[in-house]
């Protein structure tokens, strides 16, 4: 198709589910575990239920919703820097990284949050040829 040129630039958030009644399980993974900030959200949406959570230019919108339908294959991907760290809190407080090698480049782990959301967690390995996007 021609036309205008268009251009992506980031993505500026992910949306994922929770249950009703979920806030403090989320407030402990996303907030303490993931270590990203809780922002308020606006007042127009807060009657939907849910949290959103802050690191850097990247939102996380959980939705409070029933009858829920976890994404075990459909996921986020989050590019971090002290994926070990995070593999460590991950595995404290409970909840087991499962790494992946096959992705050249890429040191990366998957984890599923309190509701069974599929989390993607990787750094870009700097001694390790990168695989063609």
């Amino acid at each position: 198709m021609s036309g205008p040129t268009i251009e992506y630039h980031e993505i500026e958030h992910v949306q994922l589910t929770m249950p009703h009644g979920g806030d403090d399980r989320a407030r402990a993974f996303y907030g303490d575990v993931l270590a990203l900030r809780e922002i308020p959200k606006p007042a127009a949406l807060r009657g939907n239920g849910g949290l959103w959570f802050v690191a850097g230019s990247i939102e996380v919108h959980l939705l409070a919703e029933e009858p829920r339908h976890p994404s075990h294959a459909a996921h986020p991907g989050f590019r971090v820097t002290g994926l070990s760290a995070l593999a460590e809190r991950c595995q404290k407080a409970g909840y087991p990284p499962q790494f992946d090698t096959r992705y050249p480049g890429r040191r990366r782990f998957y984890v599923a949050d309190p509701f069974g959301n599929r989390i993607e967690l990787f750094q870009i390995d700097t001694d390790a040829p990168t695989a063609p996007r």
